[in-house]
């Protein structure tokens, strides 16, 4: 089958010797979906590490003048590291089973609408926590809002709008057909409009379970299978009466979503994208599982299910 990936926050980590490390696992996870014939595009978070690379040029500024990075070119920078973190790990477990195949990272670009409601309203945080004053400075050299957050300080926030094509969408398909393992989308890809000289970078956030599914429906992908740290989609989460769901129609996962069972931050935006994915396609099956459990849940032997009705 042809399997877009989408991993969790889980699966790196929040420095680059870490990330490095816990790629190792994520590498083999992927390696026994290779090891079965699949072809497969990896797409992965970015979340702190964008918010690493652009702490590290805010403090550049203050220092030496170094100029500010807009946030576009973060999301690049984190795309290329990461990539090149999980096509090390990725082919050396395919070389010590054996298995010849080329892995690459394509850096890839998310085009959004101009007009998207989202960018109206930034409500996405990133970046590092500032004092007020340090913020204030900050936002008026950058023009980006600000927010106090959660009452550890004041962040950044941007808009997250909703995907509408993915511009490297061909090109992943072609290393595909040529039996390369593909890294694409990262963090959701970086965000781009269209404008009077084309395509143009702006500064947003978009969901990576959102770009994922979108990625897998142009690419005619089988499977989705998003890797998490649970194993199942449960509802009445975290109390006595837990349940853990196996398989989840859309008209089930829908009504789910309007009791609120679904964390706004995690779960949510994973059951969304896996609805996005399926809808309209009965043969289509999206997934939901750990980490650990990629081969088995192609399989139907663990996490759940989310299918068409």
């Amino acid at each position: 089958m042809k399997v877009v990936v989408a991993l969790g926050g889980n699966a790196l980590g929040n420095t680059p010797q870490e990330q490095k490390e816990l790629v190792k696992k994520t590498s083999e996870s992927i390696a026994d979906l290779i090891e079965q014939k699949h072809e497969v595009v990896v797409v992965h978070g970015n979340g702190p590490q964008v918010g690493m690379i652009q702490k590290a040029f805010d403090i550049g500024a203050k220092q030496d003048e170094s100029p500010l990075m807009p946030l576009p070119e973060c999301g690049a920078m984190s795309q290329g590291y990461i990539g090149y973190h999980l096509q090390n790990g990725i082919k050396n477990a395919l070389d010590a089973r054996g298995i010849v195949r080329d892995v690459a990272t394509v850096v890839t670009q998310t085009l959004v609408e101009a007009d998207d409601p989202a960018f109206e309203d930034p409500a996405k945080p990133i970046g590092a926590f500032m004092e007020k004053s340090e913020a204030k400075a900050l936002q008026a050299e950058t023009g980006l809002p600000i927010v106090e957050d959660s009452g550890r300080g004041y962040r950044f926030v941007v808009a997250s709008p909703k995907p509408s094509d993915i511009i490297e969408k061909n090109s992943i398909k072609q290393l595909l057909a040529n039996d390369t393992v593909v890294v694409a989308s990262g963090g959701g890809g970086i965000p781009v409009v269209r404008g009077e000289d084309g395509l143009e970078g702006t500064p947003a956030v978009i969901d990576k379970d959102s770009s994922s599914a979108l990625l897998a429906q142009l690419i005619g992908a089988d499977a989705f299978v998003i890797l998490t740290a649970v194993e199942y989609v449960a509802v009445d989460f975290g109390t006595d009466q837990q349940r853990n769901i196996e398989r989840m129609s859309t008209r089930e996962a829908r009504q789910h979503i309007d009791e609120g069972q679904f964390a706004k931050g995690s779960m949510l935006p994973k059951v969304e994208a896996a609805i996005d994915f399926v809808s309209g396609k009965p043969d289509a099956q999206a997934i939901i599982a750990h980490l650990d459990d990629a081969e088995a849940a192609i399989r139907g032997e663990k996490g759940t299910v989310v299918y068409y009705e």
